[in-house]
């Protein structure tokens, strides 16, 4: 399973280069000053946490957790989903703000059959068009009885898709995989005849939150 620490490492230039503004600025005296870039390199520290849910993962081969933490705002149904699944599907999807922890995870056990990365605009990630017009990136996950779909979507401040897996690598449930720098949104498909566990305007955890459950044969 991918470990990773408590900060990210994407977030270490951001807080190194704000540490080194705010001692360069307390050094030649102006302290006032140097509390600014301080208070950035501290928020930085959160923006890139990442907290180890390992232990707390729902169990149940039927059981999809949330890929992402943040607030549901749109659950649809009946969706065509043609980048991998090919079939109607529940789309949940999950609005995160710079104040949620950004770091993505597998909503089931599988293995990565599909990525695809696209560049695109920058659109606010709670608008409905971000899916289509922004930059993102996706994986489908074949699991062990059904497939699903993720899309990590940009939004106006986030500026880079970064994953941590590959194409052929396996994925236990709630195991990171990516992130998504500075807001962002992510869409999850999951088969149409899944049971869909939450709704628009709940607050999701990512690797904890239940979203929808399989119809196991």
């Amino acid at each position: 399973m991918l470990k990773k620490p408590i900060i990210l490492p994407e977030g270490y230039p951001f807080i190194i280069i704000s540490l080194i503004v705010a001692a360069l600025l307390w050094y030649f005296g102006m302290l006032y000053a140097a509390v600014i870039p301080f208070v950035f390199s501290c928020y930085f520290c959160y923006f890139f946490r990442c907290p180890r849910r390992n232990a707390i993962i729902p169990p149940g081969e039927d059981t999809i957790v949330s890929p992402a933490d943040g607030t549901v705002v749109d659950v649809s149904h009946g969706v065509e989903e043609e980048m991998y699944l090919g079939e109607k599907c529940h789309k949940i999807t999950i609005f995160l703000s710079v104040f949620d922890v950004h770091c993505n995870r597998s909503p089931m056990e599988g293995t990565i059959k599909y990525q695809s990365y696209t560049q695109g605009r920058f659109l606010p990630a709670y608008e409905k068009e971000v899916g289509f017009e922004n930059e993102r990136g996706a994986i489908g996950i074949e699991g062990k009885h059904r497939n699903i779909l993720v899309i990590l979507i940009a939004g106006i401040l986030a500026r880079r898709v970064v994953s941590w897996k590959q194409l052929g690598d396996p994925l236990q449930k709630g195991e990171l995989y990516g992130m998504i720098k500075f807001g962002s949104c992510t869409e999850l498909y999951i088969p149409g005849e899944a049971e869909i566990c939450v709704k628009k305007g709940d607050t999701v955890r990512g690797g904890l939150t239940i979203v929808g459950r399989l119809k196991l044969e």
